[in-house]
């Protein structure tokens, strides 16, 4: 049974790593002595089910559609094929190579044609071929992969036989070159497609970190122009080549492919490949932009990226005119994965220079876009013919956004955007407010463009950006607030509520938190100068957090964390509007503050602590003052004044009686309530103390005693430090012999 397989390999890779540690005179190998034996009986059984599973006429499942098994299966597979592995590779080879002549042989019969166009046996003969060159390449790629760096576990000449592997993956180029010169009509089967992008990505991970180096010291590898400052400091060093880049050259020597960079365009040409003839294949796709992704997020393989002539071509053509991956609408989400990955590359240090582009050039397609969407009529802009358009440009400058990790940067962006289409986010989340794929394309934008990422969002001290830019976000999340709130909650099953309400509700309250807590705003200017964006956007995100019920908040945990987000940063820096709401209202905040923090979800709980500790520390520091805000804390109070002792009761018993992941959590307002309302914490105190036995109660008498010790009435750090410190130790003492 193909389920079984796996277990068998852990127990044959679990005789090889207890292989260092039995005496070499008990028979050290006794153990594994037939295991080559078995690694190539599984190598035998793997290829022949292709051919079983086809005979079968789908009464049989195929492995290679089992995801999950063939993972435990590779992953297990390098350990114990590289014990033997000299003899395992001459095995492997020699299946390789008569099924590649084969394979080449009926890709020249079948030229240009599609596979499904050949006679029947030349499909079905095709068809086994192509699977069992699946098989083959996967084992490669993990065997590959599991080459160890290490001084500990590099084998001697290791280099040469992953060489000799590694050089079938000329496969790739026979695939490629029936793929282009048929235009995409003759493609092989998707499942060798997806392995050989498994193959280039283990080889990625363990043969492309160090490429800037030797490039360096390799006159045939055209890139000697590019080498980093540490490689060549490393060469004043020391110019003898290390013992890692010897091996990194034995192994592209031995594979007889050309040099690293003639490796790399042949990887990268065929994502490229891959991204313009498999449109609709979402895996192939997704994997694809994974390994480019991943490929321009390394030191290393970035540079070299920047010199080939595939990626200029993806960066200046980055339309669904030459990918047509773009505009198959179940391969949004890549989109944005595609713009992040050429905007890192662009945006380098030597990006531009490099790729013979700007970033100005680079965003021409989107922002010609914009301003075609950007003039239409609100009526025409609902049009359906608008829809992926709108998806796909918002999906796109997310992804832009995404790359964007420092001021200079995000400034080319904002510059680009302001003022010509951030208006555009407004009017769209007015017209679409009810089409979920379109509103959440949107706002999942705004809140990356407006997060202060590495403080990003940082203008001059005279710029009135961070204004203009909190505006925008103003006018988009009340555009789509006052249409939700207009319309009628959906009923019926609780999962179509969060897909139509909830989940937009709560990216909308995020974008809100982000510009909120960006940093980049003195929200005080827009009450100096009358202006309504800041009011407008509390109310609007006040009204659309209260029109959910409470149980509704706690069973959606992304609702949840955006929505005691919002109510963290309200009392956290806009404690004026908070404390002015009605009383009903007010306590119906708090209400929800006191259910969070007893959240099993330590985020949750954090927020919830930190809103209590705000407005503990508000009415200590302010108690007395003649404040409007004060004023209107103490009407709350004392329509409900309970409210800190109940708050109180609760955190102590979260701290003596509460899971363990809520221990810090709740730490932190316990002096600032304690001080607000010393008479909460002194009738907390008598109680549990009246609630313990006799010995117990002198035992808590004491911790307690200690807990108070040297505490001052303030709350600077020094002293919520020590006390923080105080609470641990006593919490400790007291959990050893506190009852219920």
């Amino acid at each position: 049974s193909t389920n079984s397989i796996h277990y068998l390999l852990a127990l044959w890779g679990r005789l090889v790593a207890a292989v260092p540690y039995v005496r070499p005179d008990t028979g050290a190998r006794g153990h594994v002595q037939h295991l080559e034996k078995h690694a190539k009986t599984y190598i035998e059984s793997m290829l022949g089910s292709v051919e079983t599973v086809m005979r079968s006429d789908g009464a049989l499942d195929d492995p290679l559609d089992d995801d999950g098994s063939l993972k435990e299966q590779l992953d297990r597979l390098p350990v114990i094929c590289r014990f033997e592995y000299g003899s395992v590779a001459d095995f492997l080879l020699q299946k390789f190579d008569p099924l590649l002549s084969q394979y080449q042989e009926l890709m020249g019969h079948m030229g240009t044609n599609s596979t499904e166009s050949a006679p029947q046996d030349a499909q079905q003969r095709m068809a086994i071929i192509e699977g069992q060159l699946t098989w083959l390449t996967y084992m490669v790629g993990t065997i590959v992969g599991g080459h160890s760096w290490s001084s500990a576990h590099m084998g001697e000449g290791e280099e040469t036989i992953d060489a000799g592997l590694s050089r079938r993956a000329q496969l790739a180029r026979g695939v490629d070159y029936r793929l282009t010169s048929s235009n995409g009509v003759g493609r092989a089967d998707p499942k060798l497609e997806l392995a050989l992008l498994y193959y280039f990505h283990n080889f990625r991970r363990v043969y492309m970190f160090m490429w800037d180096q030797v490039s360096g010291s390799n006159s045939g590898s055209g890139t000697g122009n590019t080498v980093s400052v540490v490689a060549m400091n490393v060469a004043k060093l020391d110019s003898t080549p290390s013992t890692k880049q010897k091996v990194y050259q034995r192994m592209f020597d031995h594979m007889q492919m050309g040099d690293h960079t003639a490796v790399s365009n042949l990887i990268v040409t065929k994502m490229g490949n891959d991204l313009k003839y498999w449109p609709e294949e979402n895996e192939i796709v997704g994997k694809t932009l994974e390994l480019l992704h991943d490929m321009a997020g390394g030191y290393s393989s970035s540079k070299l990226l920047l010199t080939l002539e595939t990626v200029r071509f993806l960066a200046r053509h980055h339309t669904e005119d030459q990918f047509p991956f773009l505009a198959v609408p179940s391969n949004t989400r890549h989109r944005t994965t595609f713009h992040s990955t050429l905007t890192r590359l662009l945006l380098s240090p030597t990006g531009e220079e490099k790729l013979g582009l700007t970033f100005e050039q680079f965003m021409e397609p989107l922002v010609n876009t914009l301003g075609q969407l950007g003039a239409l009529s609100p009526s025409d802009l609902r049009a359906e013919r608008c829809r992926q358009a709108l998806i796909g440009v918002f999906r796109d400058l997310r992804g832009v956004a995404a790359s964007l990790h420092n001021r200079r940067t995000y400034g080319l962006l904002f510059d680009i955007l302001h003022p010509n289409h951030l208006p555009l986010l407004s009017k769209v989340a007015d017209v679409w407010h009810d089409q979920q794929d379109v509103i959440i394309s949107v706002l999942r934008f705004l809140h990356e463009f407006c997060h202060n990422k590495a403080n990003r969002v940082n203008f001059d001290q005279s710029s009135p950006n961070g204004i203009l830019l909190f505006r925008a976000t103003s006018d988009v999340v009340c555009a789509f607030g006052r249409r939700l709130l207009a319309a009628p909650a959906p009923t019926g099953d609780q999962g179509d509520i969060y897909k139509t309400r909830y989940k937009s509700m709560g990216l909308a309250l995020n974008v809100l938190n982000s510009a909120l807590g960006g940093n980049y705003v003195c929200f005080g200017v827009f009450s100096l100068y009358n202006d309504l964006a800041l009011d407008n956007a509390l109310d609007v995100a006040l009204q659309m957090a209260l029109s959910v019920p409470l149980d509704d908040i706690i069973a959606y945990p992304k609702l949840s964390k955006a929505y005691f987000g919002f109510i963290e940063i309200l009392f956290r820096s806009h404690k004026k509007t908070a404390f002015a709401l009605d009383t009903t209202i007010f306590m119906q905040l708090m209400t929800a503050v006191h259910e969070g923090i007893q959240s099993t979800d330590a985020t949750l709980s954090s927020l919830c602590a930190n809103t209590v500790d705000h407005l503990a520390t508000f009415y200590f520091t302010t108690n007395g003052k003649d404040k409007v805000e004060m004023h209107n804390l103490n009407k709350h109070l004392s329509s409900q004044p309970n409210l800190f002792s109940s708050l109180t009761a609760t955190l102590f018993n979260l701290l003596l009686f509460g899971p363990p992941q809520n221990h810090w959590a709740v730490i932190r307002p316990m002096l600032s309530l304690m001080l607000a309302s010393e008479t909460s914490f002194t009738a907390y105190k008598d109680h549990l103390i009246n609630s313990q036995s006799p010995e117990n109660q002198a035992k808590l008498n004491e911790a307690l005693n200690k807990l108070l010790a040297d505490v001052n009435r303030s709350l600077d750090s020094a002293n919520r430090d020590r006390f923080t410190q105080k609470l641990t130790a006593f919490r400790v003492t007291a959990r050893s012999f506190l009852t219920l």
